[in-house]
Order: C-alpha cells, then structure tokens, then sequence
C-alpha cells in the first residue's frame, strides 16, 4: 500500500511548523521504506488533495486550532475538519477537494485511509522559528502517532 506522510505548516509561524518538524524526525526514523514518502507541504485544500494523487492512503499532520490544552494530539480524519481557514476565496475545504478529485477521476485514497494528525498549537501568529513549550514537548508525541497509525494500518493489511 503506497502511503503519503505529508507533514503541513510554515517554518517561520511558531507552532504552525509542527507539521514540518514531525516529518524532520519521520524522515530518519521510516526513510528506508519503499512504500511510503515522507514530505512536507506548504497548501491545503484543492493543492493538498493534488498531492494525494497516487497514493492509497495518506497521513497528514498540521497544527490546529481548538479550544484544547497547547500540545494536545488530535487524530481525525476529513470530514472532522468542517471549515477552510484560507484566505484565498477560491479555495476549499479539504471534504470538498477530495470530493471534487474523486468525481474528476482522480486517484485518491478514500476518505477512511486519510488520517489527521492534528497537534494543538499555541501560537500560529508571531513570526518566530521555534515551537512554544508545550508544543515542543508534543513533539515526540506526535511522532509516535503518526507511527501508530502506520502500525495499526500494516496490521490491518
């Protein structure tokens, strides 16, 4: 199965490069796998759906805004992520890009072999290249989430 580990953010927004720094570590830890591509990516939306093209199931981490405690591990899936925080009016949600693919007939993984690995962020506004603390410390955390998805997933194949 041919997975896509797509970490998402910006390098130079605080907690917003969570996504960056988790495929940093990923990229030494699952680097000899074939089956999997380690990446990162700056877009969401219709851009993110494109890079899913191809792939049987993919993983993707960002930063996200709730009301949790800073540095709380979200696992979800698509259609957890009800709104598009873009600024772009020609952009959509991440449902509707899949969605829009699909009837396009583009190859995409259906929506249960799309995994969310949602990290709460702190700051997503001070330009700044570092993690707040309690992001920080998540780290690791969210590292181990994503390959416990992995796992459970191989044991499932």
């Amino acid at each position: 199965m041919k997975t896509l580990v797509l970490g998402l953010g910006n390098p130079l927004l605080r907690d917003d490069s969570i996504g960056l720094r988790v495929v940093q570590e990923l990229r030494v830890r699952l680097g000899d796998k074939p089956d999997i591509e380690v990446s990162e990516d700056y877009w969401g939306g219709l851009r993110l759906m494109e890079r899913m093209i191809g792939f049987d199931r993919a993983i993707i981490i960002d930063a996200i805004c709730t009301d949790a405690e800073p540095g709380t591990i979200h696992l979800l899936s698509p259609n957890d992520i009800p709104t598009q925080r873009s600024t772009s009016a020609h952009d959509v949600n991440l449902p509707t890009a899949l969605e829009l693919g699909r009837q396009a007939g583009a190859q995409l993984p259906t929506s249960s072999e799309i995994f969310i690995v949602g990290v709460e962020a702190d700051d997503v506004q001070t330009f700044d290249e570092a993690l707040t603390p309690e992001v920080e410390i998540a780290l690791p955390q969210a590292v181990e989430a994503v390959l416990s998805v992995l796992d459970r997933e191989r044991e499932k194949s």
